[in-house]
């Protein structure tokens, strides 16, 4: 019994390498007609391994850009939130330190919340979310 599943092993491997070998000298013999009938640039098996390297290239470029996003996201939060924190620090400070406080940093914190709205209005129209919540 033993013997005849060595036998039949050996017969599907054998099977195997035939396939593997007719396979190797067809795509062979594909290459070397593909390569005198089209010019280069043209040629489909190049086209189709050009347009699989592609398809990696792009699923790498978005899974960096997601990336990318997410970090600009945390920094921006960040940002956010240490500004925020320093400036109602120094606005309490003032007073104690006879600073009276000025409008110049009225109008800097203003613009600073219309480029972090801009921000969010831009992530929420292409993606009718927050960017928060596309993370979580």
């Amino acid at each position: 019994m033993g013997n005849q599943y060595h036998q039949a092993t050996d017969g599907l491997l054998s099977l195997f390498t035939k396939a593997n070998h007719d396979l190797s000298m067809v795509h062979h013999r594909l290459e070397k007609e593909f390569q005198q009938v089209y010019p280069d640039n043209a040629n489909p098996m190049k086209l189709v391994s050009r347009i699989k390297k592609v398809q990696e290239d792009i699923s790498i470029l978005k899974g960096q850009c997601h990336e990318l996003l997410a970090a600009k996201q945390d920094l921006i939060d960040k940002a956010q939130r240490v500004l925020v924190e320093n400036r109602n620090l120094v606005q309490r400070m003032q007073p104690s330190l006879g600073i009276s406080p000025s409008g110049e940093d009225d109008a800097a914190f203003t613009n600073f919340k219309q480029v972090i709205e801009e921000w969010t209005a831009q992530v929420r129209s292409k993606t009718g979310q927050s960017f928060k919540d596309l993370l979580f």
